[in-house]
This record gives C-alpha cells, sequence and structure tokens, in this order.
C-alpha cells in the first residue's frame, strides 16, 4: 500500500545497537533495502538512539533519512543534513558536580558526553580500555578537566559485583537532582558480549527515546498510536510502551519483551524487513 490512508501506521522509530546494527555493527542489506522502500512510500523512518551524535551520523550517512534523530537517549535531537543539535537538554552544575563527585568516590571510569565532545577519565586496566574501545573521539583527561559547561550524559563504568540495578540506586540517592537514567551491563552491546562492566546513563530530566514521538506529533503531526517502535533494551522501553505498536528484538532484554506487543527476530537477521513489508509496503 503506498497511501498512508491505508495504513495502520505513519512511522517507525528505530533503536541502533542491537536492533537495526548486527554483531559488526552493519545494516543487513534487506532491512535497509526495506526501510528505504518505506521511505519512498511516504512513511516516515526515525532513528532513537542512546548513541551520541557523534556515534550517529555514520548510521544516519549509510541509512539516507531524510529527518532528524533523536539522540543522548531522548536528551538531543540532531539534523544529520545541517549537522547541528536542534534541540538539546544539558545537566545542571550542581548535578553535573555531584556526579563528579561520586565517580571519583567509588572510583568509576566516568565518560562525560558533550554535543561535540567525549572525556574520559584516563582508563586503568584492561577491562575499563577495552569498554572504551568502540566508542569514537573519547577524549581521555585527569578527572578534574572532565567538569564542563553543556554536558548532556555522564556515564559511570565500573566492575560493580551487585549489578547496574544496585549502581542506578547509589546514584539516585547520593545525587538527589532531577535526572533520566538509565542503566545495564555492558555485554548487552553486540561489540561488548564478553564484558563484566556495569554501566548507569545520566540524563537531564526527560521522556527518553519516548521524546522521539513528542517530535514525531509536533513536526510530523504524526500521533503516537500510528507509530511503530523497535528495540531491544531496558532504555527503549518508554518509546515501546507509548507507541501504537511496541516491537522488541527476539534478543531483547527481559524488560523489553515485558514492554513490547510483539516480538520479532534476531537483530543479526532481515527479520526488521519482514515487519516493515508487512505494515508499510503491501
Amino acid at each position: 500500500m503506498s497511501s498512508s490512508s491505508k495504513r495502520d501506521f505513519d512511522a517507525v522509530l528505530l533503536d541502533l545497537d542491537g536492533t537495526l546494527l548486527d554483531a559488526n555493527s552493519e545494516v543487513h542489506p534487506s532491512n535497509l533495502e526495506a526501510l528505504r522502500a518505506a521511505q519512498a512510500a511516504g512513511a516516515r523512518i526515525m532513528v532513537a538512539t542512546g548513541r551520541s551524535r557523534i556515534a550517529t551520523r555514520p548510521v544516519l550517512d549509510t541509512l539516507g533519512l531524510t529527518g532528524s534523530a533523536v539522540v543522548f537517549n531522548g536528551a538531543g535531537v540532531y539534523c544529520p543534513h545541517t549537522d547541528q543539535m536542534l534541540e538539546e537538554r544539558t545537566l545542571s552544575n550542581r548535578t553535573v558536580a555531584r556526579l563528579l563527585e561520586l565517580g571519583e568516590e567509588l572510583d568509576l571510569l566516568t565518560l562525560v558526553m558533550l554535543a561535540n565532545r567525549k572525556l574520559s577519565s584516563v582508563p586503568r586496566n584492561e577491562n575499563e580500555r577495552q569498554a572504551l574501545a568502540g566508542l569514537q573521539l573519547v577524549e581521555n583527561v585527569p578527572r578534574d578537566q572532565l567538569r564542563q559547561d553543556c554536558t548532556i550524559r555522564i556515564s559511570f563504568l565500573g566492575e560493580h559485583d551487585a549489578g547496574s540495578d544496585d549502581l542506578v540506586r547509589r546514584v539516585e540517592e547520593y545525587v538527589g537532582q532531577p535526572m533520566y537514567l538509565t542503566h545495564f551491563p555492558l555485554s548487552m552491546l553486540p561489540s561488548q558480549r564478553g564484558s563484566i562492566m556495569q554501566v548507569v546513563d545520566a540524563h537531564p530530566p526527560c521522556k527518553g527515546k519516548a521524546e522521539a514521538l513528542r517530535v514525531l506529533e509536533e513536526s510530523m503531526g504524526i500521533a503516537p498510536e500510528r507509530v511503530v517502535a523497535i528495540g531491544d533494551a531496558s532504555n527503549d522501553v518508554p518509546m515501546l510502551r507509548e507507541a501504537g505498536l511496541g516491537v522488541a528484538m527476539a534478543n531483547s532484554m527481559p524488560s523489553a519483551l515485558a514492554a513490547a506487543d510483539r516480538v520479532i527476530g534476531h537483530h543479526d537477521s532481515d527479520a526488521i524487513a519482514g515487519l516493515i513489508s508487512e505494515l508499510f509496503l503491501e
């Protein structure tokens, strides 16, 4: 069907790692072909990712999408055509200070992200070096240089035996400021399957990836019930719950599976192509 009036949905929200991207951080050719065909048929295709602007740009270039992308787990909206952030929420100075104090107190590898920079405390062992290996353009600096204006995200990475649930609880209790927190074992990322590190990401207050539904409605007039959201992890839950159809990959975290209306195949397969063809191209 080529007319949106004959479809149940008008837009697709796509997570990247563990969803659209395979274990090599590439897009399956069939999935790419289907997404381009759906876009040509009038569907709006939008990326909603926890990645930074810097890490998202190459994927958007591959996809050839016509619109903006939601980055930093909803804390930013990025336009690849102008290479500019259309929206950019930042952590308060007090929140940044408290987070950096905690990172030093717990002796955690600490990563500070701005729209155009990434700074990390200096990794001290192989686990920490490997945790940073997949990140682009990271500057390793002494801890006293981590505090920056206009910080969008601060991430903690540590060998925390009690898991990321316990680590995020400690962050909430210590900082005591409004934040949007996400957390996960680093091994959830296809490129980090053997990692023992836990991750907590602290963002300014927002609705997470559900911000993408707001952007679609404000900029395109597409209501949330007309959107398909596809993801695999706990940070995808906000958009899976609020979209008209929430879809989880077979390799998803339990929280994403529980939030989804439907489960499709593995991220290394052409499962997304099958879904897009069924909902937008038949």
